[in-house]
């Protein structure tokens, strides 16, 4: 059985099916093999139940509020102010990619979206300022993975309900990683802008004066960041509602500075009307493929396949790291997480280790999967900004990220209380 799951999986994708109908048939086809009853019949109310769960409304609204910050201007002065903040650092402008995608991160929890969003607003100061393109590149693609790391974020949610895990103690298990692999993707930006100044670009010319004036450019989203994330753990709002709370300020802010208009809430309502159900058709997929899974036994099978190997718990962790990082080469992020979540986060369980510690974990291998070749989806957003040149030039500017990625997945494994104790702290 397991060899068939995934016999199908690496042969479907080989042959570039896309990534909903490659669930749906390894769905299909178990059903059709080892089950004695049509399962195929409860494909509706699986698809009801996932679209129904009221902790999953909140990935609209959270797109929703992506859309409203790109389209009112407000990412695009956030930008240009922390532009003028990093201009004395080696690599200026590619720390500014790193932190303006962190700050975006905080609001829109979408990897994707502050991928796109932050690539559209800076993709012009490469040649403006004779950067380095490959690292430039590879900047953005990295920053944009800090969208589903620093709360919100649309996979936590994702996890937290496949899993039954606390989301406020997932998103407040991401915020020291956050910050972390942040400060790691500066250093190493700094490293190699150090060794090699000619990759780091001419300086922004600026003074004291236009910084301190741009200030107030920085407000937005960490107003935004208060208003949803400080809202869950003040007990005001489940998730959901601080999500619905996020776009109403969004809305807000985006009046005062005279830039909402029927025509922008049109063209983000559109986007994010795109964007969700491209993200429920595969949730819906992977739900039926679980419920297979559940109904045939496939989850128990893995558990006693991998008891009866005798592993210790670090053999196992490193088992399913490797296994993470080679799928991620070939699989779209979300599909995997929902495809894999519900079957390995129970091996993970039983081997002695913290559901919301391996959440953070499995969220650090999906960002790296995103900056991975050759199906990093990061990697082909930069590119679709950039629109000239080759996708192996944002690849080749990725792989310094991809080994910060691994550094900090390392600290985390050694020190488990990066990501534990904020959620620790809080609730005693």
């Amino acid at each position: 059985m397991i060899a068939l799951s995934l016999a199908l999986l690496l042969g479907l994708m080989a042959l570039t099916i896309p990534v909903v109908a490659v669930l749906g048939i390894i769905g299909l086809t178990l059903d059709q093999v080892y089950s004695m009853v049509p399962l195929v019949y409860g494909l509706g109310d699986v698809a009801w139940k996932a679209n129904t769960d009221f902790i999953l409304v909140a990935i609209p609204l959270y797109i929703l509020l992506g859309q409203l910050l790109l389209r009112s201007g407000i990412a695009e002065r956030m930008y240009g102010a922390l532009s003028q903040w990093f201009s004395w650092m080696p690599g200026g402008l590619m720390h500014s990619n790193i932190v303006s995608s962190a700050m975006f991160a905080a609001v829109s929890g979408s990897s994707a979206a502050t991928a796109a969003t932050i690539g559209t607003v800076a993709i012009e100061q490469i040649d403006r300022y004779e950067y380095n393109e490959r690292l430039f590149l590879g900047s953005l693609a990295s920053g944009g993975t800090l969208g589903i790391l620093i709360p919100p974020s649309i996979n936590l949610i994702v996890y937290g309900v496949l899993t039954n895990t606390s989301i406020p103690k997932l998103y407040l298990a991401g915020i020291l990683p956050g910050l972390l692999l942040t400060a790691t993707f500066v250093l190493i930006i700094v490293a190699i802008c150090m060794v090699r100044p000619s990759l780091g670009g001419r300086r922004v010319e600026t003074d004291w004066r236009r910084r301190i004036r741009l200030l107030p450019d920085l407000l937005p989203p960490i107003i935004l960041f208060l208003l949803v994330v400080g809202s869950i753990y003040a007990g005001l709002a489940t998730p959901t509602e601080s999500a619905a709370l996020g776009v109403v300020g969004a809305m807000v802010l985006a009046a005062t500075r005279k830039r909402l208009s029927i025509a922008i809430m049109v063209e983000a309502i559109e986007g994010t009307v795109l964007t969700t159900g491209f993200i429920m058709i595969i949730v819906v997929a992977a739900y039926f493929l679980n419920f297979v899974f559940s109904f045939v036994g496939l989850t128990s099978h893995v558990n006693s396949v991998i008891t009866s190997l005798d592993l210790s718990p670090y053999a196992i962790l490193v088992v399913v790291i490797v296994f993470y990082l080679v799928l991620g080469m070939f699989m779209e992020t979300l599909s995997m997480m929902v495809a894999t979540v519900p079957i390995i986060t129970p091996v993970i369980i039983a081997a002695g280790f913290e559901p919301v510690w391996f959440g953070i974990l499995m969220i650090l291998l999906i960002e790296t999967a995103l900056i991975t070749p050759p199906v990093g989806f990061n990697l082909f957003i930069i590119q679709g900004v950039r629109g000239r040149g080759q996708v192996h030039d944002v690849m080749i500017g990725a792989l310094p990220f991809v080994v910060a990625l691994q550094i900090v997945i390392v600290l985390i494994i050694v020190f488990p209380q990066i990501p534990l104790w904020l959620p620790d702290t809080f609730w005693g």
